[in-house]
């Protein structure tokens, strides 16, 4: 007989739910949309009670067609968290991840405006009469798994940006400068530790069986790297959709004193660091908007290496792999077509990939020779063969990515007791591996240099270390 693990993915625009078997094998999907609310001053919210209602649509829907669901574990957004009074009740719109109004409050904290802590300190200024009254403070997928088990628990993972420190395992003192009792954060748990049973009154609301087990998660971009199979030290993803993303495992934790590179806590004692670029596929489309873009890749390979040089950011301001609040697109050289201009783009955001993994290596990562991949912009074989060339290394795309997956993944380990990566390697599967062409990724070594001198005569390389 089968067992069946779910994922449950609380996105940004919408629930989604996989069922998977233990060979990795999709039995069952179901998604509902979230309706986000965007205010004054950079204010992003959405209702909790659309986080629960949507995912008991989803997993009812799965049920009709996986009848037994052994565990389950829920991922979310990095960030987004909700406060609620003594009864557990959603005192207010939940505040997400993007949200930016607590810039001043992040100064004085010395953290991210996107960061919790910083919210939290604005929530109190602002909203003293809602802040009173506050008894609990979750982040997202909390909010559901107590719903579904009676338990107020989160894991290191989506606690690591409200002030967990990953390193002591301990909630940090900056909490305390924001305002924040400690008795209003939620018990915190290594991803893959059992939470409990789903209550009797969530099995009849969910459908599932009431002994199914709810399994502590990450966040969505953590599990979105597990459903990729990096999962062992030196293993990285590259996810290229909006924008890129590189994560990956490492032995040791690593520091960076400029802040491009953060380390989330492997389940099995590993490092997971990463860094998120400002760049990636939002480029293309705003560069290409009416354009055909898979008739372009047709036409790609047969430009490149182009001679030109991009670099595709779309607003002022870059992250990683460099810091340059200065930094804006540029293009130098003049294309002869709309296919080698394309092309141009691709070569950039892969340039900027290129440079991401030298600077991980720079501050000690270990980076393999292969590079597992997802998003949207892994779908392009095109794109994938300039990525390889560029990189010098091998591409391999999984079949079913995402974050719903992973969080699938993380489920399994605690229905077999097995660690992380026998787990990964069982259920994920690889659809596709790209090498690079030797000759053409040659060429391209001059043109990365020429990328690179190009954003050092800009200035963006100049403050960052390991360049």
């Amino acid at each position: 007989m089968n067992s069946f693990v779910a994922g449950i993915d609380l996105g940004t625009e919408g629930v989604r739910v996989y069922v998977l078997d233990l060979q990795g094998t999709l039995r069952a999907s179901a998604a509902h949309p979230l309706e986000t609310l965007e205010g004054p001053e950079g204010w992003v919210e959405q209702d909790p009670e659309a986080w629960w209602a949507s995912m008991c649509r989803c997993l009812r829907a799965v049920c009709r067609d996986v009848k037994q669901i052994r565990a389950l574990s829920v991922t979310s957004t990095s960030g987004t968290f909700v406060v609620l009074d003594a009864q557990g009740r959603p005192l207010r719109p939940a505040i997400l991840y993007s949200d930016g109004r607590a810039t001043q409050e992040a100064a004085e904290l010395g953290v991210r405006p996107t960061d919790p802590v910083a919210k939290l300190l604005w929530l109190r200024r602002h909203e003293p009469e809602v802040y009173g009254k506050v008894r609990r403070i979750v982040h997202a997928a909390d909010f559901v798994t107590a719903r579904l088990t009676g338990r107020w628990a989160t894991d290191w993972s989506h606690a690591l940006k409200t002030g967990y420190d990953v390193v002591t395992l301990r909630w940090s003192p900056i909490l305390e400068k924001a305002g924040v009792e400690l008795e209003m954060l939620p018990e915190v748990l290594r991803p893959a530790t059992p939470i409990g049973p789903l209550t009797r009154t969530a099995a009849e609301q969910t459908g599932l069986h009431h002994k199914t087990l709810v399994v502590a998660g990450m966040t969505d971009g953590c599990t979105g790297q597990i459903a990729c199979g990096a999962v062992l030290p030196g293993q990285w993803c590259s996810v290229l959709g909006t924008t890129l993303v590189l994560k990956g495992v490492s032995t040791q934790r690593i520091v960076d004193p400029f802040r491009r590179v953060y380390c989330h806590r492997h389940p099995d004692g590993y490092w997971m660091p990463g860094g998120a670029s400002n760049t990636g596929g939002e480029g293309l489309r705003r560069a290409f908007p009416d354009a055909d873009l898979s008739a372009l890749d047709t036409e790609a390979l047969h430009h490149t290496p182009t001679g030109l040089i991009v670099y595709p950011l779309v607003r002022q301001g870059e992250r990683f792999p460099f810091v340059a609040p200065q930094a804006r697109r540029f293009v130098e050289g003049t294309p002869v077509s709309r296919a080698q201009s394309y092309a141009a783009y691709l070569e950039g955001v892969a340039y900027l990939e290129r440079l991401g993994y030298e600077t991980l290596l720079a501050l000690g990562a270990e980076v393999g020779e292969v590079i597992h991949t997802a998003g949207g912009g892994a779908r392009s074989r095109p794109w994938l063969q300039i990525r390889s060339d560029v990189l010098g290394r091998v591409l391999r795309r999984p079949a079913l990515a995402g974050a719903a997956a992973g969080a699938a993944i993380l489920a399994a380990m605690a229905t077999t007791d097995e660690p992380l990566a026998r787990c990964a390697a069982a259920m994920v599967r690889i659809e596709l591996e790209v090498t690079p062409r030797r000759e053409v990724s040659a060429r391209y070594g001059e043109a990365y240099r020429r990328f690179t001198d190009a954003l050092r005569r800009r200035g963006y390389l100049d403050s960052n270390p390991g360049e």
